[in-house]
């Protein structure tokens, strides 16, 4: 379904029970409601929770800013490099945070608790700053705090991200073998399984939706935003970090970096977890959610 949120129309689903705890999930960079699996996504509503997940602006069925551009990343990391301060993208992670609180409101929920992965978890760092009374507990998985001097990612990675953000894929085909390229070089690891697994995904995700425009101003809403430091340390609520051993991504130091910068955080490393959400996973990472959340 659609809504209002912060004057923008966000497509939202919501599962569970009305009457149960509400947990809202912020998806990453490019990626789509959809990109939660139905099988965590039932997983969490088993453990009790009302589940809710919904598209990001410039992604799936939410807004598009249609024929805005947004800098090449390489010139805005320059740029910014030199002027801090300046605004060069056509928004930036506050104003998704705000799209975040206005899909609350638009469900008249009061209060969540709060789980975002990757940029998702970059936006609940800003949720949880921002919005206090909003937030029941607080998950950022598989994040950073964007710092200066926190290690990054190897040139190859580095090299698949910029590609990522500015790749146009004519047709399904493209785009399905280019998020098959995406997935295998930062998930985790694992056999031809996993590539079974991934490769329905991408293929679901690509129907859903095909909008290569979003991902370039989407990143640019991350370099421009810039330390989150700064958010994670007026951070108030009770917050749990979850990283991924195997990530080569966002490298684990620096999802522990957001742990250290909130007062009281608990941080949990994940052996053969990568850059994604994977089946083998999701019962362990419902476990420490539904402690976290809901364990007194």
């Amino acid at each position: 379904m659609k809504v209002q949120a912060n004057g923008l129309e966000i497509e939202v689903e919501d599962h569970g029970n009305p009457d149960h705890p509400a947990l809202l999930l912020i998806m990453g960079f490019s990626g789509q409601l959809s990109l939660w699996p139905d099988a965590f996504v039932e997983e969490l509503v088993e453990r009790g929770f009302r589940v809710i997940r919904y598209d990001n602006r410039d992604i799936g069925l939410s807004h598009k800013f249609d024929g805005v551009k947004a800098p090449h990343p390489l010139w805005h990391l320059f740029v910014k490099r030199i002027f801090k301060n300046r605004r060069m993208a056509p928004y930036s992670l506050v104003d998704m945070a705000a799209d975040a609180m206005g899909v609350l409101d638009a469900l008249e929920i009061e209060r969540a608790h709060v789980l975002g992965v990757s940029m998702g978890g970059m936006i609940s760092q800003i949720v949880g700053a921002e919005y206090p009374d909003r937030v029941l507990s607080l998950m950022p998985v598989m994040t950073s705090t964007n710092a200066p001097g926190l290690p990054g990612p190897d040139k190859e990675i580095r090299k698949i991200l910029i590609q990522a953000a500015r790749n146009r894929p004519e047709t399904e085909e493209e785009a399905i073998a280019a998020g098959m390229r995406f997935f295998n070089a930062i998930g985790s690891p694992g056999g031809a399984e996993r590539q079974a697994e991934i490769k329905e995904l991408i293929h679901k995700n690509v129907a859903r939706s095909l909008y290569p425009e979003g991902p370039s101003r989407q990143l640019a809403a991350i370099i421009d935003t810039g330390n989150l430091r700064p958010f994670a340390q007026r951070i108030q609520a009770k917050t749990l970090v979850i990283h991924g051993e195997a990530d080569p991504l966002i490298l684990h130091p620096c999802g522990k970096d957001v742990a250290d910068h909130v007062e009281g955080a608990r941080f949990e490393l994940v052996d053969d977890m990568g850059h994604d959400l994977p089946e083998a996973q999701h019962g362990s990472l419902a476990d420490m959610i539904t402690e976290h959340a809901l364990g007194g």
